[in-house]
């Protein structure tokens, strides 16, 4: 089967190819299928329930990566073929989760290329390329995870810590503005949110001494319109000396009150990216995001305090950026191990058996961590998912270990969830890790991780695929992979979850049970969060298969969608 299904995807490439240079000289007549309509607040407003469309980097503001849709499903899956790939110019890590709108895809690779295709045919519309400026600093490959669209424009954050509105008919690009300035370390991997005219960003930087943010920023001008600091001046908070489970973190409380004293408060070199896009609740106008970590990752000694709102679950205010609630996994962080995995809205379990509205977070620790939305609070975190030992040993100089490695547990990958099924699904790294520690002051800009998280060579790493019942925090089933994962998951109304490894492999699993019912080779690493769409009544399945910079999967530069076989 694999090797009919390469055949078949190669002569697929070469068709898509000439395809796409015939679109590119079309550009300037049209469009290939259809025109873009305009999206409307409605559409994204709507987009959980959308069998057509995939809307959001993760299928609506709730961040479910449930698609509505059952054409393909558990008894038909096997049948699921390339329909077609379209071979990018970029061949470099991808983390694009595919944006659908009427027929017409959007997708971005590394260095901040963005493609407009049919998304029946994998025919190029149009390709634009941002002219990065001559300083770009990121700390785990030239990625880019996307686009968001409103009204008919297309919304891309960059490397040199640009935000870009371009034309979605024509990629022209329309207005440009600077989020942060690049010297001092910021720079943008995440896809933005756009809601109400506002276009949210947060910036990625944590290893660099930045001051972290998320900041709105009006649609149709660029203009700044709220910035919410991830620390505040007081970033001090309560000395906690437990983590969200209620396990010891080795702190020396004295030591930190005493560098407090001699060296204020670290706030404006304290690190705190968001990496992730946020949920939107419309009906409480609030957002709910994950900050990372603080800075330097390994050095606490220089920044005494529980380094607020770093590795913390955070709400704000939608209109204004007001600060509502928080809570913080690990105070004081020396294990790099933030909060990155996009949180998930929606009906959970509280203590007492009744239905509220919930807020999941997958952690780098290995816990789906369950939390009432009105104030931030804990209700239940799930059963470890990856191996956890030595928690919470600090880092020596001469190295120190600790499971999980600072690549967790759960990485940037997003869940998806089963609302039928009360599932959270979850796709984890097992890498052991040794943590050692080396003092140095701020390098202004320059990567500053204050020692080192070393990979173990003799020590086997893998990964796994985890149903969690968000419910009790039980595991339901698991799947292990050859590999550590990372990219993401996608839940469908047909039974079904997709997610691929760093091998090359793209799986569908049964979502109620985790048997494994189709696999395809793609080639490269698939390290990017599938999405899916339907076309005049055809559902397909599309994903990335790039590779992966961090982990140093496979490179490649193919768009591969999926459909049922005539």
């Amino acid at each position: 089967m694999k090797t009919k299904a390469l055949a078949a995807a190669a002569a697929i490439v070469l068709c898509s190819h000439a395809g796409s240079l015939w679109a590119q000289d079309e550009v300037s007549h049209g469009t290939l299928y259809g025109d873009l309509q305009n999206v409307t607040q409605s559409m994204l407003n709507r987009a959980s329930g959308d069998g057509n469309n995939f809307l959001h980097a993760n299928g609506n503001y709730q961040q479910t990566r449930y698609y509505p849709a059952s054409q393909i499903n558990t008894g038909n899956v096997k049948n699921l073929r390339p329909a077609w790939i379209f071979q990018t110019e970029i061949v470099d890590s991808m983390e694009t989760s595919p944006i659908v709108v009427n027929g017409i895809m959007y997708v971005t690779t590394a260095f901040n290329h963005v493609y407009a295709l049919d998304a029946r045919t994998g025919q190029e519309i149009w390709h634009y390329t941002h002219a990065m400026g001559p300083v770009t600093t990121y700390c785990c490959g030239p990625n880019n995870r996307g686009v968001a669209v409103s009204g008919d424009r297309v919304f891309m954050g960059t490397l040199d810590a640009k935000l870009v509105a371009l034309d979605a008919k024509t990629g022209k690009q329309l207005w440009e503005t600077e989020i942060a300035d690049p010297e001092l370390g910021y720079s943008e991997t995440m896809a933005p949110t756009v809601v109400d005219d506002m276009v949210l960003i947060g910036t990625n930087g944590g290893e660099y001494g930045i001051r972290g943010f998320v900041k709105a920023f009006d649609a149709a001008s660029g203009e700044l319109k709220w910035t919410f600091n991830t620390v505040p001046e007081d970033s001090v908070g309560v000395w906690a000396t437990h983590d969200a489970t209620g396990r010891d973190m080795l702190r020396d409380i004295e030591a930190e009150k005493a560098a407090l004293a001699s060296m204020g408060d670290p706030y404006e070199t304290l690190g705190g990216g968001v990496w992730q896009n946020p949920a939107v609740d419309l009906e409480s106008r609030r957002i709910y995001f994950v900050v990372g970590n603080p800075s330097p990752d390994l050095d606490g000694s220089l920044r005494p305090g529980d380094n607020l709102y770093t590795d913390s679950l955070v709400s704000v205010n939608l209109d204004t950026g007001e600060y509502i609630c928080h809570f913080q996994y690990i105070a004081h962080d020396v294990w790099d191990l933030d909060a990155v995995s996009p949180p998930i809205i929606t009906t959970v379990k509280d203590a007492e058996g009744n239905d509220v509205k919930g807020i999941l977070h997958g952690g780098k620790t290995g816990h789906v961590y369950v939390h009432k939305a009105d104030d931030c609070s804990l209700i239940r975190f799930s059963e470890a998912m990856v191996p956890q030992e030595n928690m919470w040993v600090l880092p020596t100089a001469e190295g120190a270990r600790m499971l999980p490695g600072a690549n967790g547990g759960v990485e940037w990958s997003p869940m998806a969830t089963d609302p039928n099924l009360h599932m959270a699904y979850a796709i984890n790294l097992h890498q052991p890790m040794t943590y050692h520690v080396e003092s140095t002051p701020y390098p202004e800009g320059k990567i500053w991780l204050g020692g080192a998280f070393k990979v173990i060579p003799e020590e086997e790493q893998w990964g796994n695929v985890t149903a969690v019942d968000y419910n009790t925090g039980a595991i339901a089933w698991q799947v292990r992979t050859a590999e550590p994962m990372i990219g993401g998951i996608l839940a469908t109304a047909g039974g079904l979850v997709f997610t691929g490894e760093g091998n090359g492999l793209f799986k569908a699993y049964d979502s109620s049970n985790g048997g494994e019912l189709w696999r395809f080779q793609a080639g490269a690493g698939v390290n990017a969060p599938p999405s899916s769409y339907t076309v005049e009544g055809r559902q397909y399945i599309v994903v990335a298969a790039g590779g992966n910079a961090q982990l140093n999967y496979k490179r490649g530069n193919n768009i591969i969608a999926f459909a049922l076989s005539d």
